[in-house]
């Protein structure tokens, strides 16, 4: 009878998460590698077109493996990689296969979060580990920790040849949470609840019915994001498409060219790059600064406070 004790789950879910790491990170050189021996035109953000294929070839590697944290990142954002990359059907599979293990990590990241979350600590820190020469070269440059989003984020493709691709600045983009006045009260107390500012706003929040319902709002850092037009349409009929691209966009490319594109400005706008939407369903100004929480116009609020009656 064998006294060997058979693993804890946990530790069995991180040697599959250190399995699916390396596979990432494999395949992300692999897309690299494959460019190399076949490299197509790439434009890259901020740069003079067009990149020399050695040039190229180095970015893409640099930017498909860059999945660490700089020193000071905050750990929601997420580092751009921004260009076009001309590819024939050998990169375009092996981008394939990396956002596949790319899914897979992330599905898994997901489980061990679900199962256990004390474990995600200890993968951030162990998993440089797997790559030595990465991780060395990395460690001098305070990026020794794997950032789990830039890690699973997954490489955009066209799925057919492009006419055209035109790149903007979108900086309007916010998620929107909802709160009682109960749950924003106790955000409230939960700050530094003898400060003047704050009496102020809990005196504010005490003022309004408590069932009506608020918005919290968190602003989204801006991105860029490509509006596609197909060389000819889809199967389904569609002849655009529009997507965020943090990372390069590979364009199947049987000649090696890419698509007409324009040159967007280096720096996104200050100010919002979308008109004001005329159903806006939020007042201009929050109503507690300290929490970005705002009030529902009346129009819309009566709307949901007839929604709320119905449930």
């Amino acid at each position: 009878m064998s006294d060997a004790t058979p693993p804890r789950p946990e530790y069995r879910l991180l040697a599959e998460l250190e399995a699916t790491f390396d596979a990432v990170i494999e395949r992300s050189a692999a897309v690299a590698e494959a460019y190399a021996r076949a490299p197509g035109a790439c434009w890259i953000f901020g740069e003079p077109e067009p990149a020399s294929p050695e040039h190229a070839a180095e970015w893409l590697r640099r930017s498909l493996q860059d999945v660490w944290y700089q020193d000071g990142q905050d750990g929601r954002a997420t580092r751009a990689h921004i260009g076009l990359v001309a590819a024939n059907d050998e990169v375009m599979e092996a981008v394939a296969a990396a956002n596949i293990a790319k899914a897979e990590f992330a599905a898994l990241t997901a489980r061990i979060r679900d199962q256990a979350p004390a474990l995600i600590p200890e993968a951030k820190a162990v998993l440089p580990f797997r790559h030595p020469a990465l991780h060395d070269h990395l460690r001098g440059e305070g990026l020794a920790r794997v950032h789990l989003k830039q890690c699973w984020r997954a490489i955009p493709t066209s799925e057919a040849p492009l006419a055209r691709v035109r790149l903007a600045w979108y900086s309007s983009g916010r998620s929107i949470k909802k709160l009682t006045v109960q749950e924003a009260e106790q955000k409230l107390l939960a700050l530094d609840h003898e400060a003047p500012h704050i009496r102020i706003q809990l005196r504010k929040l005490a003022g309004i019915p408590s069932g009506e319902p608020l918005a919290q709002v968190q602003r989204q850092a801006p991105l860029m994001r490509a509006n596609l037009f197909y060389r000819d349409p889809l199967e389904d009929g569609r002849t655009r498409r529009a997507m965020n691209v943090a990372l390069p966009l590979f364009i199947p490319s049987p000649d090696g060219k890419l698509p007409d594109h324009n040159l967007p400005p280096l720096s996104p706008p200050e100010k919002r790059t979308r008109a004001r939407r005329r159903d806006e369903k939020l007042e201009d100004e929050p109503f507690l600064p300290s929490l970005r929480v705002y009030r529902y116009r009346y129009g819309k609020l009566q709307d949901l406070l007839k929604d709320l009656e119905q449930v």
